[in-house]
């Protein structure tokens, strides 16, 4: 097998990232505290130079479109064009005005004001290379769900477990070596050796592929979009591809954030084996099926995971990584279980929910749900708002979510949370004895 190019030694990730960060994080600037006039209107200049020279070839449609600069602060918003609800006022050249309260504040698509937005949150990394992938990725989720690449996510909590996580992180260090390899049959090996690490995880974790399909579609694509067209050269594309893989390393979970690192190395790789490759992204698609397809590898005959996990992980190193994170993981689960599941809670019924969270820090409860450190959780009956020290759990039937009741409490607050209810909306007993839940007032009868 050809692993003897310099790149196939078990470099770790880390000290790839250093080399690739030269190429992809060189012309970075500092970024800027707060949105102004001249700020706004060179984010504004570089989407627009960015999705016009794409002139919609890579998804048949242009990108351009509505943008808002927003200061998470105050809610104080600069938008490139006004909004069909007339909210925003025209100010020397751009629309200014204030989100309300309601509104989640994210990097994001949002609907508001009659229109979809690409909402992006101050400070931002002005003209640099993390800028033009920001702006491309998240410009790419206002047209998503036109292009039929939505998936409905579940909760990849197999992705905190020591096996599942060994497994990925395996899986990385040969996509970033396929990534920079240049020899044709070197990067089919270490592409083989990665197909083999996700298969070994979805085998072990019965629910794997379609969970972890869904997320590399909703997420992993909207990246590879922001390398792809945020950069010109095919080198750096490649470099920022290992430097997302790189920096993803350190995430203190892959649950929610383990396809914005896989989803470059896969499209990119895509573009070389099977150029045609968008066209079949249907509503079952997954990359490294489609990747394997290309590249005529047969997934089924991979075998010799041992010989190839010490290709990767030759001194154990990252496998006993994993063992004492598992072992502090198990811990935090059994304490979270005792707040979040077996004692008193505030029963909090999802029925329109919108969520604002890191996605780099969520937690597995097992086969439960998953828990948010931090969070801005809204729904008909108003928002919640978890901040650190504080934890939320939602269940993974997406019902309902519970956060950990103090003694005595009213259920409008508690250690790290608070609950602003909307009209109409009270906090009630629930149905299990300490419990607490949110229910619509009973309105008066007209005499």
């Amino acid at each position: 097998r050809p692993h003897d190019d310099a790149m196939s030694r078990p470099y770790p990730l880390h000290a790839l990232a250093a080399l690739t960060c030269l190429l992809a994080c060189a012309v970075a600037m500092p970024v800027q505290a707060a949105p102004d006039r001249d700020g706004a209107v060179r984010v504004f200049a570089t989407a627009d130079t960015l999705c016009e020279r794409d002139g919609g070839a890579l998804w048949g449609e242009s990108l351009c479109g509505p943008i808002l600069v927003v200061d998470p602060a105050d809610r104080a918003v600069i938008a490139n064009r006004q909004d069909p609800g007339g909210v925003l006022v025209e100010q020397d050249g751009v629309f200014v005005g204030t989100l309300p309260e309601t509104a989640i504040l994210a990097n994001t698509r949002v609907e508001w004001s009659g229109s979809d937005w690409t909402q992006l949150l101050w400070p931002v990394p002005l003209e640099s290379s993390l800028l033009r992938v920001l702006l491309m990725h998240e410009m790419f989720h206002r047209i998503q769900p036109t292009l039929g690449l939505t998936r409905k996510e579940a909760g990849n909590r197999h992705l905190d477990t020591r096996d599942g996580r060994y497994l990925l992180q395996l899986e990385w260090r040969a996509l970033a070596r396929a990534v920079l390899a240049v020899d044709a049959d070197v990067r089919r090996a270490h592409v083989g050796d990665a197909l083999a690490f996700r298969a070994e995880r979805r085998r072990l974790f019965a629910d794997a592929a379609a969970e972890e399909a869904a997320l590399e579609i909703n997420e992993g694509i909207a990246e590879y979009t922001g390398v792809r067209l945020g950069l010109a050269r095919d080198e750096e594309r490649r470099a920022f591809a290992v430097f997302d893989l790189a920096r993803s390393i350190g995430a203190p979970s892959f649950v929610r954030s383990f396809a914005y690192a896989s989803g470059p190395a896969y499209g990119l790789l895509l573009d070389d084996a099977d150029p045609m490759w968008r066209s079949r992204l249907g509503a079952d698609a997954d990359l490294g099926t489609l990747l394997a397809q290309a590249l005529r590898i047969d997934v089924a005959a991979l075998a010799d995971l041992d010989a190839r996990q010490r290709r990767y992980d030759a001194d154990g190193s990252l496998r006993s990584a994993e063992d004492a994170r598992d072992r502090e993981r198990l811990a935090r689960v059994s304490h979270w279980r005792a707040t979040l599941v077996d004692g008193p809670v505030l029963v909090l019924p999802l029925q329109h929910m919108n969520l604002q969270f890191n996605p780099q820090t969520l937690a597995a409860l097992d086969d439960v749900g998953t828990v948010y450190p931090t969070l801005r959780l809204t729904d008909t009956w108003g928002a919640l708002d978890v901040v650190e020290g504080g934890a939320a759990l939602i269940h993974a039937d997406y019902t309902r979510a519970t956060v950990a009741l103090p003694r005595n409490g009213d259920g409008r607050r508690g250690e790290g949370w608070t609950l602003t209810l909307a009209p109409g909306w009270t906090v009630t007993p629930g149905p299990r004895a300490g419990d607490m839940t949110l229910v619509r007032e009973a309105s008066e009868s007209s005499p």
